[in-house]
This record gives C-alpha cells, structure tokens and sequence, in this order.
C-alpha cells in the first residue's frame, strides 16, 4: 500500500464513526436521564460539565504521556476500554458526588482520545505539508454519520421505552469504540519526531494568535447552549424526545454534507475570512433559536445553519492550527485548541448557564450565547486584521 494511500484513512475513519456515535446519543441525553432521576437545572449543569472540565487536562495530560512513549494506538485502547468498564457503573443508584466520580473518570480517558488520533493521523490529512481539506473531510464525515445514527435512534427508543436504558446505551456505544481502537495500526512512533521541542511562548505572543483562540473560544462558549441546554430547552417548550432527537439530527445532516463537500467551498474564502464569517452565522443561529423556538420552520433554519456555526468552523480552525503551530509545534497547538476552545468554555458555559437557566429561566442562555457570538465575531475581525 502506498505512503499517501487512502485506505490507510479507514480505521481512523472508523473510529470517528464509532466514538461520535456514543456522543451522538449521550450528549443530547445525559441531561435529559438526569432530568429524569431528579436534579435540578443547577446540578443537571454541574454534572454535565465535568466533561469539559477534563478538556482542561486530560488532552496535556494524554499527549505529554504519548509524545514521550510514541505509543498513541495502545494509549487509545487504554482509554477506551477503561472508559467502558467505568460507565458500568452508570446502573448504579449513585448520589450526586458518586455520579460525578464516574462520570469524571469516564471524560478522563475519552475526551483526550479525538486530539490523540488527530495526531497519530495527521501526517495522512496532509499534502506536501499543507492541510488537506477533502481528506480531513472524508474522515470526519463518518464521525457525523456515526452521531446522526445514535442521536435519531435513541430518540425514538427513549421516546417508546423511557430513559431506563441509558446506562445500556452507554456500555454498548463505548464497546463499539473499544473495537474500533482495535483496528488501528498499533504503530509505534519514534522519538526522533519528538526531540528538541520548540518553545510554544513566542508563538503565543503573536496577536493574531491571540484574537485566533479569543474567537475560537466565544465561538464555542456560544455553542455550549446547544451542548448542554438544548435538549432541555425543548423539552420546555413541548417538543417529544423523537421531534428532539430529529432537529439534532438536521444539524448533523447538513454537517455531513459540509464534511464531504467542503474542499470546494473553502476554496472561495481564506481561512480567516472564513471563521468571521463563521462567527457572524452564529450570531444569526442564536438569535433566531432565543426568539423563535416555538416555530419548527424557524428551528430547523437555525439547526441547518450549524453546517456553518460548526462544521466549517471547526475545519478552518484546524487548518489554522496547522498554519499557526506547523512542525514539532502541532501537538501542542492542536492540544490548545482542545483546551481552550472546548474544555474552559465547556466548563464555564455549564456552571454560568445553569446559574442563569435557574434565574431566568433556560431562554436567558441562548439570548447569553447570542452575545457571545458577538464577541466571538469582533474578535474574529481583529484576527483577520492582525
């Protein structure tokens, strides 16, 4: 098989599918089944903020341990299977420290596992240095499929049988990425591609990166409405658990689409034209989900629009990643990207958003996360100025 073949993308391609599956049902779920066993607002949103507050560790932590043993495909087993063994316990009548135990060792060992196969294939989504973006696409198209499948399924499962078998979900979801990691080619990396570290400070200090990670993170602090609330937010307002499970699955849709296309569009804007623009539909995205939910018509434009708030979104900013953090440096700029843009604004997007939903209801959130996508998109002109 060729160095550059693309079949050498397929176990990666079918570990995105698998992990975003268990996503795809336990995110839009898990407040949901809290809902369910009796917490309220404040602690439904501690609780679900653990996995953010891992993002702020668990990807150094992980890609420090793999940087220096070059072992990333037995450390992706580890985690896997670790993280399945632990969700056991989601059967359990645990109290509210017993269940943030578990969920916190769970989120230890899964939310480093997506930035540790980023860069075991990051060399394969490249050409001659550069990020590709139809093979990055191609990957993570099936990561999409992999989230629409579970999030539609277990909306209409839940809906007919209830949330009892949440827990179930959970194992069987992990089981299929304990197999998918198996897949891998356990290929041990070499410390030559390791040595001699360069400083990541000086690049830091550049404003363009600055305003780059400013954006990124009220980008994504904005985002954490849909995360954590949505769900919840619909439930309010009447909506069944399938017609929920349908408008996540809208979103994925066009995020599929975006994924396997995307190589055509991004072509007509630079990456950094693109994530202002990007932080503009946000702004529209959240606006219409804060003063229009009760409209299905209106929902459903706002979820389409995540082909956008998202998917290229998310492919802009690893290409600009790569461009800003190239060589030795993109370990560190790709565990940056996980820091800041998901795990701080995971976590104090849960513990603010559950401060205002029990104050002012779970509208005020969105109208909040509106706001943010303000600030994301100043910040995004500043980079692009920069």
């Amino acid at each position: 098989m060729r160095a550059d073949s693309p079949r050498q993308l397929y176990p990666f391609a079918a570990l995105s599918a698998a992990y975003f599956a268990h996503i795809g049902f336990f995110n839009p779920y898990l407040p949901l089944w809290l809902k369910e066993a009796g917490y309220g607002l404040l602690a439904i949103s501690l609780q679900t903020s653990v996995q953010s507050l891992t993002r702020l560790v668990a990807p150094y932590g992980w890609g420090w341990l793999s940087d220096h043993t070059g072992e990333r495909v037995k450390l992706l087993r580890f985690c896997a299977t670790t993280a399945m063994l632990v969700s056991a316990a989601l059967w359990l009548n645990l109290g509210f420290a017993a269940l943030a135990l578990v969920l916190l060792l769970m989120f230890l060992n899964t939310s480093a596992m997506m930035p540790m196969r980023e860069a075991s294939m990051a060399h394969l989504v490249s050409q001659n240095g550069n990020f590709d973006p139809k093979r990055y696409g191609r990957v993570r198209l099936w990561g999409s499929i992999g989230f629409l499948v579970t999030v539609f399924a277990a909306g209409a499962w839940f809906e007919h049988f209830g949330l009892v078998h949440f827990p179930a979900w959970t194992v069987a979801s992990l089981a299929l990425v304990v197999l998918s990691v198996w897949l891998l080619p356990d290929v041990k990396e070499t410390h030559a591609q390791h040595a001699q570290a360069l400083p990541v400070w000086p690049v830091l200090r550049q404003p363009r990166v600055r305003w780059f990670f400013l954006a990124l993170f009220f980008h994504v602090f904005a985002h954490m409405g849909i995360y954590i609330f949505f769900s919840l937010y619909l439930d309010e307002l009447g909506y069944s658990k399938t017609m929920i499970g349908l408008l996540w699955a809208v979103s994925v849709l066009v995020e599929i689409a975006w994924f396997f296309s995307q190589s055509r569009w991004l072509a007509w804007l630079s990456p950094r034209a693109w994530l202002l623009l990007c932080a503009g539909v946000m702004v529209l995205r959240m606006g219409i989900t804060a003063s229009a939910a009760q409209s299905l018509a209106w929902l459903l434009l706002a979820q389409a629009l995540h082909a956008i708030t998202f998917a290229a979104h998310h492919s802009v900013c690893i290409a600009l990643i790569s461009e800003m953090f190239p060589g030795r440096l993109r370990g560190r700029g790709q565990a940056l990207f996980t820091v800041l843009g998901y795990g701080l604004p995971g976590v104090l997007g849960g513990l603010l958003g559950g401060v205002l939903s029990a104050q002012f209801g779970l509208i005020s959130v969105f109208w909040a996360a509106c706001a943010c996508s303000v600030l994301s998109t100043l910040s995004a002109v500043r980079h692009l100025r920069a």
